[in-house]
């Protein structure tokens, strides 16, 4: 259920789903790199604010259910996220840059829909999904 929450002078309940892609869809997110990813993910989510509260890969793409307070700026937490989880990837694992030819780890573009209470158990049932796939 969604979540009402307050801060200081305003209520909210921010959720998105967001996904975006392994460049040219390499399916390089598995065993422990999709773990790590996934670590990597929560800890830059931690540090920036926002909650995560599904997620899940499928080789070469990453979903995430999350809520965000009005503050943040959804290109940024973008940004922030794919900029961060890439330099995080390549430092622990550099073979994947090869994997990708020596380029970027993930595709420019990306998907984002904000979630609602009646929708928010589909887009769950539909993150958890994602390995089965």
């Amino acid at each position: 259920m969604v979540e009402v929450k307050h801060g200081r002078g305003y209520v909210y309940s921010l959720q998105f789903h967001l996904v975006w892609c392994v460049k040219y869809r390499r399916k390089v997110l598995v065993n422990q790199i999709e773990q790590s990813l996934k670590q990597i993910v929560r800890e830059i989510c931690a540090e920036q604010g926002i909650e995560v509260e599904e997620m899940e890969t499928d080789k070469d793409h990453i979903h995430l259910l999350i809520s965000m307070k009005p503050q943040h700026y959804i290109p940024s937490v973008v940004k922030t996220l794919k900029g961060q989880s890439a330099r995080r990837l390549f430092k622990l694992y550099p073979e994947i840059k090869q994997y990708l030819w020596g380029g970027h780890m993930w595709n420019p573009s990306y998907f984002i829909a904000t979630v609602s209470g009646k929708t928010e158990e589909q887009v769950r049932k539909y993150i958890q999904s994602q390995p089965q796939k």
